[in-house]
């Protein structure tokens, strides 16, 4: 569904609010990086009658455009400047609103520039929130800001770094799409840099940190050695991960690295700090979990434990400082052990947060309404869950991802028919609907232009078939259960077509250096092989996505093949 059929369809139940229709049940190479807003499998709803709605809208004067022409908009202002609020909101009149409305209009929202934060705009911002796993609240917070310049906005359309296109070394004052793919690749490794087109002094101080990482010459320009590291990368710390979730430690402590250690470092820049987001919890770490600690009035012992995650997620996104209560942890002593429709609390601010992150579209208000209960009822039928509208200790378990596996699997042939799943995925694009739908498998609704999803491709493959209960958004943890011999896994050295194959570019064999990728096994001669792979580069040039690549097991870097059974 794009934006604007959205913002259509939002009109359509806000007519029928009476009456509501009842809607049937139902790295390799890391390039350019959205989600889907609706799923349309088995326990997620379609809404209805969206012809006969467009057309009521047409009749009563409602349609996006209709009307008398409007007064030229107020100059556009960047979002993040000084002269626009710290959040914009319904009711504004301004050339931030100016602003919001062309970088929205660049995600598909359709909107007529008016320089007006009117309806039509606040459900566009909130279809946007919610296609990025952004808190849906409407409000145009940091968070909101931030994601719209990072996916793309209207930079300039991103050109592969190693084209002809691009100059042999792209340098401080460059503009245009070699830039764009500069700074969108330096935000997959992980640094908070706006995607505009526009080489300033940020990104090349993003350059020169990322060059000092791969002991490259730290010269903040970006030739064919660095090209090559930014492309040479695959598993970079997912931000995906939430603290709360069972994934992450209940008290996350210096030492530790990891996506969830990404993640902290990302809540916490976005609460001031100006960390590194490299998945390493040290020093620096330390100290800005203690600094945001004593700011505020917890405990400053540098532990990441309950209470601070709260903190950390409070507001995120402009959720929960329109009046929601602060969320509290579903598991915790302060909410009940079932929540039910009717209830206001943080306890339904941190449920309707976690709906939103596994694709609903649901305004952060703290009140568990009609809306709600939909959305729940939609959750509790997608994980095989009773479809009661109570979000008891099974549904609380499901929404922080600790879901137990079926106990058969489900029908798809098994093993024996993984390279067929795969092979017919090839072509996806990233950031397409089809490849955004891969991370149901690892509970993540996150765009695939996000993250590094290799992984998650062949959790999907392999759910799809039945053929292995694990799922793992890691190399790491597939090659670890490969080699421990669980879930039906374990190491060969006799590749055949539908094995998976784990590649270590940085050599080594021990798949945690965050240079890894993962793949299946399509043909084999020799020493060489191709492969179906997510996440990996067009040979024809374009975007990431599913195809075939050549391989071999003697090409500078390490090869695990992993068989099925």
């Amino acid at each position: 569904m794009t934006m604007r059929q959205a913002v259509f369809q939002r009109t359509k139940e806000n007519l029928a609010a009476m009456g509501r229709l009842a809607p049937p049940v139902r790295t390799e190479d890391a390039s350019s990086r959205r989600r889907e807003t609706r799923r349309t499998g088995t326990g997620w709803r379609i809404r209805v009658g969206a012809f006969a709605a467009t057309a009521a809208m047409v009749s009563a004067g409602l349609v996006l455009g209709a009307g008398p022409a409007m007064a030229a908009a107020p100059a556009a202002i960047k979002l993040t400047s000084a002269s626009c609020p710290a959040e914009i909101v319904q009711g504004q009149l301004s050339g931030c609103v100016t602003e919001l409305q062309n970088l929205l209009n660049a995600h598909g929202a359709g909107l007529v520039v008016d320089g007006q934060f009117g309806p039509s705009t606040l459900y566009a911002v909130r279809e946007y929130q919610a296609s990025t796993a952004i808190a849906v609240d409407g409000r145009v917070g940091p968070a909101t800001k931030s994601k719209l310049y990072a996916t793309g906005g209207s930079a300039p359309a991103p050109i592969n770094l190693q084209s002809s296109s691009c100059p042999a070394n792209i340098v401080q004052g460059d503009k245009g799409g070699c830039v764009t793919e500069l700074q969108r690749l330096l935000r997959h490794h992980g640094y908070a840099v706006d995607v505009d087109g526009d080489f300033g002094a940020g990104t090349a101080s993003a350059v020169r940190s990322f060059q000092t990482s791969y002991g490259l010459t730290a010269d903040g320009q970006v030739g064919t050695n660095t090209k090559r590291a930014l492309y040479d990368t695959d598993e970079s710390p997912s931000t995906g991960l939430d603290l709360r979730s069972s994934s992450c430690p209940e008290n996350i402590v210096e030492g530790q690295s990891g996506g969830c250690i990404a993640t902290l470092q990302s809540l916490l820049n976005g609460k001031g700090q100006s960390l590194d987001v490299d998945g390493s919890f040290g020093p620096q770490t330390l100290a800005a979990v203690k600094a945001f600690q004593s700011a505020s009035g917890l405990s400053a012992d540098g532990e990441v434990g309950p209470n601070t995650k709260a903190a950390l997620y409070a507001n995120i996104g402009g959720g929960g400082g329109n009046g929601a209560p602060a969320p509290i942890n579903l598991n915790s002593a302060s909410c009940p052990s079932e929540i039910v429709k009717g209830q206001r609390s943080g306890c339904v601010t941190e449920l309707q947060s976690l709906l939103n992150h596994h694709g609903a579209d649901l305004a952060v208000d703290g009140e568990f309404g009609s809306l709600t209960d939909s959305a729940v009822r939609d959750f509790q039928a997608e994980k095989g869950l009773s479809v009661d509208g109570h979000v008891g200790p099974n549904t609380k378990s499901a929404l922080y991802g600790a879901v137990t596996p079926p106990s058969s699997p489900p029908p798809g042939g098994g093993y024996a028919k993984m390279l067929d799943v795969a092979a017919a995925e090839v072509g996806t694009v990233e950031g397409s609907a089809r490849a955004n739908s891969y991370g149901s498998a690892v509970g993540l609704s996150l765009s695939t232009s996000d993250y590094a999803w290799c992984a998650t491709f062949v959790s999907w493959v392999a759910r799809q078939t039945g053929a292995t209960s694990y799922r793992n958004s890691y190399v790491s943890g597939w090659v670890k259960q490969a080699r421990a011999g669980n879930y039906h896994l374990s190491v060969t050295t006799s590749p055949q077509p539908g094995d998976i194959v784990a590649f270590d570019w940085d050599g080594g064999s021990d798949f945690t250096g965050g240079n890894e990728h993962i793949g299946f096994v399509r043909t084999v001669s020799g020493s060489s092989f191709t492969t179906v792979e997510g996440n990996t580069g067009n040979p024809n040039g374009g975007s990431d996505g599913v195809y075939v690549k050549s391989r071999s097991t003697n090409s500078g870097y390490d090869v695990v093949f992993i068989r099925v059974r």
